[in-house]
């Protein structure tokens, strides 16, 4: 079993569409292990978007994300990398299929729904950054 980050994020927030994306999470037989609402900080988000830092758009990232607070959440599954990301469809919500979580509910590609981290090393890594050791389970 792997674990994975994802962030509700303020679009999913303010439109209040947290309940319906972990549904959809549950209903695929994954287990939430962590979830804790927080505001993110500048500091911590350029750590966590710093491969996109030093790019134009960086600062419409960082106003946008943090916006209003969010949830983080540590999710636990086979194979959860890939099957989160596959349910969530493509990063540009403008071009994901209906039936995939940001074709319900993006918009754009910025106000996509949901971050989910985009593979097992980069998942350990993220969810390190949100979570401390003792706030995720085994359930």
């Amino acid at each position: 079993m792997q674990n994975t980050l994802v962030i509700y994020k303020p679009d999913c927030m303010g439109q209040k569409h947290v309940g319906a994306v972990l549904s959809r999470f549950e209903n695929a037989g994954f287990t939430v292990v962590g979830c804790k609402m927080m505001q993110l900080t500048l500091e911590l988000l350029r750590k966590h978007y710093s491969h996109v830092a030093d790019k134009p758009f960086y600062p419409e990232i960082e106003e946008f994300m943090s916006s209003r607070p969010v949830i983080v959440m540590a999710l636990r599954g086979e194979g959860i990398v890939a099957k989160v990301r596959d349910l969530l469809g493509p990063t540009d919500s403008r071009k994901a299929d209906k039936g995939t979580i940001r074709g319900d509910f993006g918009t754009e590609m910025m106000k996509n729904v949901v971050h989910a981290s985009d593979s097992d090393e980069n998942a350990a890594i993220e969810l390190n950054r949100f979570f401390k050791a003792e706030e995720l389970f085994e359930v």
